[in-house]
């Protein structure tokens, strides 16, 4: 893609990356402004913009019809398949998408519950989004089904995975887990979890909703027999998207209207009529990522170098933050500070304040022109475990087109807010 990047090669030319989105041109007071509300979504290049744009101008229509536009829909959900399928690490067929990551897991776990019988047993973590909790949660009261819950250490907000591994025995038949945390940034071992969950012939589920704008995906080199994510989170428009291994699938019952097909050309978990135009601007934010590596390659190659320069760029951002964060008095990290261990982390903070309640912290922030959420994020378990319900805190996040200036700049304002 012209203009994203002229920097060497595994490095971001933030210039070029941030004249893409035109979000970060907003001015608010009369300051920049600055987004640090990524956890909770990204903003969106000019080329997935452009995509949703030209879909619903040109090509809009409903699939399956011998006219043009819906031959050219038709092109646009193979195509969205085959990217998202690159982008996740599995084969097109494995893919389904849906309203959102939510939506999409009910579905996916109401199916797996049909299949279960009473006694059998499902864990979730303290870890996760409500979104890899809820749905097994309602899956156990409508079938029966025993819960467990694997805790998170309170010292650093890191899953306990001994404790997880010895909660695994026969019964086990699901293990749902984050990839990373979208209250804390913590990464757990997502494979080792997935390894652990088979051994007993359990289903590793994994949401890769908050790790997926980091770092690279991959259902296969994880072992999850599902991987979920966001393309609101990476960079595309609101929507869900699975990659669901090819055996289950197939096995699981799907709900859908009678005179759907049995093999549809997008996925048997996808139901009724899909947003289109959102398909397309995923298609869009993913070659837009693809585009941050080389120009010659695999599309799955390009990723990989793509990512590589993220993972660079944020990793940095990391170390500075945490480096400011500790000559602030009045604020409490909760989640991994050692700048040791930021591979084990992502660029998302959760912070306490000693004398300000977080959504009054947040406002100040909101006033200086800086985006953050408050509250508990939908991550209920970790911030629970942490006793910071019912306020919450305070989360901060950065993105590939985060710069130093604004992490300087946020590390000033928290000092003047604490």
């Amino acid at each position: 893609m012209e203009g994203v990047s002229t920097a060497p090669a595994g490095t971001l030319d933030l210039e070029a990356i941030r004249a893409r989105f035109p979000a970060l041109q907003r001015r608010v007071g009369g300051r920049a402004a600055a987004y640090f509300d990524g956890p909770g979504g990204s903003q969106v290049p000019d080329v997935v913009i452009e995509a949703v744009g030209a879909y619903l101008e040109r090509s809009n229509a409903n699939a399956g019809g011998a006219f043009a536009s819906s031959r050219e829909t038709d092109a646009v959900l193979a195509a969205a398949h085959d990217a998202a399928a690159d982008f996740l690490g599995a084969e097109s067929g494995e893919i389904a998408f849906g309203a959102n990551m939510t939506t999409l897991n009910f579905l996916l776990s109401h199916a797996v519950a049909r299949t279960l019988s009473p006694g059998d047993e499902v864990i979730v973590t303290q870890l996760d989004h409500d979104a890899n909790v809820s749905p097994w949660y309602r899956a156990a009261e409508d079938r029966g089904l025993e819960l467990r819950v694997a805790p998170i250490d309170p010292a650093d907000g890191g899953l306990d995975l001994d404790a997880l591994e010895a909660l695994i025995c026969e019964r086990t038949r699901v293990v749902a887990y984050t990839v990373a945390s979208n209250a804390l940034g913590n990464i757990p071992d997502a494979a080792r979890i997935a390894a652990v969950a088979h051994r007993v012939g359990a289903l590793a589920w994994a949401d890769g909703v908050h790790m997926a704008p980091h770092r690279r995906l991959d259902r296969a080199a994880l072992g999850a027999d599902v991987l979920l994510c966001s393309p609101y989170k990476f960079f595309g428009p609101h929507l869900g998207v699975a990659a669901i291994g090819r055996e289950l699938a197939e096995r699981l019952p799907a709900d859908r209207v009678r005179a759907a097909a049995a093999s549809p050309p997008g996925h048997r978990f996808e139901t009724g009529t899909l947003s289109h135009e959102a398909l397309a601007g995923a298609i869009a934010a993913i070659d837009y990522l693809a585009d941050l590596g080389p120009a010659t390659g695999s599309r799955r190659e390009r990723l990989d170098a793509g990512y590589a320069a993220i993972r660079a760029h944020e990793d940095a951002l990391t170390a500075r933050f945490l480096a400011a964060l500790e000559e602030i008095d009045g604020i409490r990290l909760y989640g991994i500070a050692d700048r040791d261990r930021i591979d084990e982390r992502t660029p998302t903070f959760l912070l306490g304040f000693d004398r300000r309640r977080p959504a009054d912290a947040a406002a100040a922030l909101g006033e200086r022109g800086m985006f953050a959420w408050d509250g508990h994020f939908y991550a209920v378990g970790p911030l629970g475990a942490l006793g910071l319900l019912p306020d919450g805190g305070v989360r901060v996040g950065f993105l590939h087109y985060t710069t130093e200036d604004e992490v300087d700049d946020l590390a000033a304002a928290l000092g003047e807010i604490a």
